[in-house]
């Protein structure tokens, strides 16, 4: 038997959520919430013996090439195009201030 959500119930888990809902709302979601407890009660009735758990539809693997080292950026390469840089690094704006770190 499935669990009847009542307006009220639905008012007052509006109320918890800080959620401000109208009367009309209020019938609304306390027929569809009915509706979806339902339906889940419906799943329950299901026999799910010797079924294997399903954690997808299709059978999905991952295509990952093989990790093969090569050769990086040298660091000229990296800061070619930084705005600015000092002593082989980025450099960037403070952020923080001495009282502040």
């Amino acid at each position: 038997m499935a669990l009847i959500i009542d307006e009220s119930t639905v008012r007052h888990v509006a109320q918890l959520a800080r959620l401000a809902i109208t009367d009309a709302e209020a019938a609304l979601y306390a027929k569809q919430l009915s509706d979806i407890l339902g339906y889940v009660a419906q799943l329950n009735e299901v026999s799910t013996d010797g079924v294997p758990p399903l954690d997808h539809p299709q059978a999905v693997a991952n295509v990952l090439r093989d990790d093969e080292p090569r050769t990086g950026w040298t660091t000229e390469q990296a800061l070619h195009n930084a705005p600015r840089s000092s002593r082989d690094c980025f450099q960037v704006p403070k952020v923080l201030d001495k009282e502040g770190a």
